[in-house]
């Protein structure tokens, strides 16, 4: 290996990246998506606008209604109108649910009748809509135990469920999507740029420098995706800070782990670019399809938006394809559930990585010729 010559290659990038302001963009792009998408993505549904309709006027009425008023979940609101002008309400988007207790409610309670309660939900957005009809109906069953209680309707040998939530008990939205932004950051920010550096020397002409040089082509990708390598790794130590500090995210893993997985990771993400900039011959067409490759897959199948576990057929089989799908669980197990080496799920998810790493490499170096086409 040629020591100097690498040297020289390398110092050839770093003066390009500095000399193009390119290296304010390897710090302000990841951190600019971690905080933007960190704070705008939102699972859960807080404050609905619910307004609901008491034709009865009771005890029982009162405190089912009561459930959706003192609630983060609901901003509850007591109405006498109309069926039709409280409708009318929800398809002029004021309201997200209305809720209607008919006259007879507590009398067919007290009686061991059934009664109806009537629930709109404004489903305009499917899973909004799923996530708020998911709350009333806790609400509601929530008063219809208390109500049983208060009637002497309980029954020996009831079922009651005693449940926990684990890993992330105060369900924040925060817990469960930076870990996710931090593997769709370091899958996309490295890529786009490492897409630019053959194909912007193919543009140039001074891609016939390597051609007439005695450096290998192994060689030749080592010196051009180092740099990259060195400054993204402090990348790793910025978006852990901020989702810990920043965010408040719980990290209960091994930090190696951690450290060791991103750092494949990122060489995985330089190799994908290196490989389109090898093949693309304009730049554009470079980061075009750089984006394509990496955002897509990053926000489908990084369990950011949908459990891996929940998808099925071919949408499962696709989620094992990208690698962005080994580096998050990772993320999750590090950051949530502290496993670590002890998963045998987890050590074979960083075999992977490092095999698609040098899976990546192998392509790059066969794919790049040493002469003109």
């Amino acid at each position: 290996m040629r020591i100097n010559t690498l040297k020289a290659y390398m110092l050839k990038e770093f003066m390009e990246l500095f000399r193009t302001r390119m290296i304010i963009m390897i710090y302000l792009m990841p951190t600019m998506v971690i905080i933007l998408f960190g704070y705008g993505i939102r699972m859960d549904v807080t404050h609905a606008r619910v307004l609901i309709i008491d034709n009865d006027h009771s005890k029982y009425s009162m405190e089912l209604s009561s459930k959706f008023q003192h609630s983060r979940y609901f901003n509850g609101t007591l109405s006498q109108m109309s069926e039709n002008e409280a409708l009318r309400l929800i398809k002029q988007a004021k309201i997200d649910m209305l809720i209607i207790i008919p006259s007879s409610f507590e009398k067919n309670l007290l009686h061991g009748l059934e009664s109806e309660i009537g629930v709109f939900v404004d489903s305009a957005f499917a899973t909004r809509g799923s996530t708020i009809a998911s709350y009333a109906q806790g609400a509601i069953l929530s008063a219809a135990s208390e109500a049983s209680a208060n009637m002497g309707m309980q029954q020996k040998g009831t079922i009651s469920l005693n449940y926990r939530s684990l890993f992330n008990q105060a369900m924040r939205d925060e817990d469960a999507i930076v870990p996710g932004l931090i593997g769709l950051v370091l899958l996309i920010a490295p890529a786009v740029l490492a897409a630019l550096l053959i194909v912007k020397e193919k543009e140039r002409g001074t891609i016939f420098n390597f051609y007439a040089s005695p450096i290998s082509k192994g060689e030749f990708l080592i010196a051009k995706l180092f740099p990259l390598f060195l400054l993204y790794s402090l990348n790793i130590i910025i978006l852990f800070l901020l989702a810990i500090y920043l965010f408040e995210v719980p990290f209960r893993g091994n930090f190696f782990l951690f450290w060791l997985s991103s750092e494949i990771y990122i060489l995985i993400s330089l190799s994908i670019g290196m490989l389109i900039s090898i093949i693309t011959k304009k730049q554009i067409v470079a980061i075009v399809l750089t984006i394509i490759v990496t955002i897509l897959p990053g926000f489908l199948y990084s369990g950011i938006l949908l459990p891996i576990a929940s998808m099925q057929g071919i949408s499962y089989i696709q989620a094992h394809i990208f690698p962005v799908m080994y580096y998050n669980q990772i993320l999750y197990d590090s950051f949530l559930i502290g496993q670590g080496f002890n998963s045998p799920k987890i050590v074979l998810y960083l075999s992977i990585l490092g095999g698609y790493l040098v899976l990546f490499f192998t392509a790059g170096t066969l794919l790049l010729k040493k002469e003109m086409r």
